[in-house]
């Protein structure tokens, strides 16, 4: 950096004490799935002590006031423990993520992700590897967290083989694979997770119509993918023109011996490459023939392809397996990687082996969500807030902001995104709905605040893996120099993107597939 590195007899600048202080206090906070268990129980003592208040709210669903449920009584705890088992089978995110990484892992196992983002960086001419590299970085996400191990490392490679600072290639593909993580130019498996929260929020709803409310997967695709423009944008001027002249100052000094070479793909990863693409091309093909026709079995009973009740709208996640599942095993037949059903199966089986964390963490957070619909407390909050903000009567667009402000702060301490969208959602959507705004742009705006400072956030996962992939070329690479290459990064899209997303609402842009900007839907 241009910056020096701060000795033990300097005086820390105060950006790097006050990330320090965010660091020592989100260390100190509970793993989620631990955090999701005392939300639980805080949720029971609360019921049990507002269970005898009387409250001025009315249930917009029973027309009486609003009544706190003790679940501490008897008959809450024996119908909690007999539903236990359901409650977390039936946790619709769970299944979702789960189904989709089973495509993706093949995918992965057998080389196809590997050798398709290499092949599409190694022909980018000189002048647009920044805006590809970030492109690329976006593109990882329909591999879930794929990009943070092989494209970040990549835009390393790439850039110090091209003559320029390998640190800001790290920097432009970690803008791209986390900065830009709700970005999309396909969908992933993030659209239908975070739609499914949304859907577990909106269950929450005292409203009458939200029994009849179903959120669509893609219900953000036309605003996610619109965003993909804007995040290449912003990150292609801050690497070129902040972030590059502020390395020149520092010296890669790395072995030689250790600095990693860009391989060229070999002939049978070529051979490969194109019959993989081509079986997704056909299959993309039968998939828009038998979709097409006006008596397609695709088609919901009203005859659209676009409506949420659609069998192609509810088979977003089993297509998403599909279409990764058989260019993975095509490949890794063609080129070599797989030699039997067992080397397909293994690849299942590795992607399920790295879903232990989430599996725990989601049993946790679904009995959270199930006793906070039962406790009523969801609904009084939503009334009261609902209430509170129209006697405030804050312009829509300050709430917006609001809502990215508070959630790019509390990913500053719970870095799962599914974690804090259950947090954050059972809250605001419901809330927000009181107030006549669609669970659609809540999670819109959620999304912005999400993605901006990612990137910043030390208890981030992949955080300290990109750490060591500094020091692989910068010896003295540490938390601070990350924190200080991506923090132009952050400041820029929470500013930039969500100026973006109040320009959408202001001009009455469709946000996605099914989606609406009031509710109810008008």
């Amino acid at each position: 950096m241009s910056t020096p590195q701060a000795t033990p007899a300097e005086k820390p600048s105060r950006l790097n004490r006050a990330l320090n202080a965010i660091e020592v206090a989100g260390n100190k906070l509970p793993d989620p799935a631990i955090l999701f268990a005392l939300l639980m129980v805080f949720v029971w003592v609360a019921s049990w002590l507002l269970s005898g208040v009387s409250f001025n709210e009315v249930d917009p669903r029973t027309g009486e006031s609003i009544q706190i449920a003790n679940l501490l009584a008897g008959s809450s705890l024996t119908e909690f423990t007999s539903r236990m088992v359901n409650t977390f089978v039936t946790f619709a995110p769970l299944g979702i993520v789960l189904v989709a990484m089973l495509g993706l892992g093949v995918s992965e196992h057998t080389g196809f992700i590997n050798a398709g983002l290499r092949s599409i960086l190694s022909v980018t001419p000189q002048m647009l590897l920044t805006p590809v590299l970030i492109a690329v970085g976006i593109l990882s996400h329909v591999a879930v967290d794929a990009g943070y191990v092989l494209v970040i490392p990549l835009g390393a490679v790439i850039f110090y083989a091209a003559g320029r600072h390998p640190l800001a290639g790290i920097a432009a593909a970690f803008a791209g694979v986390s900065g830009g993580f709700s970005a999309t130019f396909i969908p992933s498996s993030l659209d239908p997770m975070l739609a499914a929260f949304t859907q577990e929020a909106v269950n929450l709803s005292a409203h009458p119509a939200a029994a009849d409310l179903v959120i669509n997967p893609l219900n953000n695709f036309y605003f996610t993918t619109a965003s993909t423009v804007l995040v290449v944008a912003v990150g292609w001027f801050l690497t070129d023109k902040v972030i590059e002249p502020r390395l020149k100052g520092t010296k890669v000094d790395a072995d030689a011996a250790d600095l990693p070479i860009l391989d060229d793909l070999t002939a049978r990863e070529k051979k490969g490459l194109v019959w993989a693409a081509l079986s997704m091309v056909t299959a993309f093909v039968v998939l828009v023939a038998t979709a097409l026709p006006e008596g397609s079995a695709w088609r919901a009973s009203s005859g659209e392809l676009a409506d949420a009740a659609a069998p192609l709208m509810r088979s977003i996640v089993s297509l998403i397996f599909i279409f990764f599942l058989i260019p993975g095993v095509v490949y890794g037949y063609v080129a070599g990687t797989v030699r039997n059903h067992r080397d397909i199966v293994e690849g299942m089986s590795k992607a399920m082996s790295g879903m232990g964390y989430y599996i725990v963490m989601a049993f946790f957070c679904a009995q959270f969500i199930y006793a906070f619909g039962q406790s009523n407390l969801g609904a009084l909050m939503a009334i009261k807030g609902a209430n509170w903000l129209k006697e405030m009567a804050f312009p829509m667009g300050f709430t917006l902001i609001g809502i990215v402000l508070l959630t790019g702060f509390v990913n500053l301490m719970v870095g799962s995104a599914s974690a804090k969208w259950a947090l954050i959602g059972a809250v605001m959507v419901p809330m927000l709905m009181e107030l006549g705004v669609s669970p659609d742009l809540t999670q819109a705006a959620y999304r912005v605040g999400d993605s901006s400072t990612n990137i910043i956030t030390p208890l981030l996962p992949y955080f300290p893996l990109i750490v060591v992939f500094c020091q692989k070329y910068v010896k003295s690479s540490g938390i601070g120099t990350l924190i200080s290459l991506m923090l132009p990064y952050t400041v820029a899209l929470l500013v930039c993107w969500t100026a973006f997303l109040l320009m959408f609402w202001g001009l009455g842009i469709p946000l996605g597939v099914g989606a609406s900007y009031t509710f109810p839907a008008g």
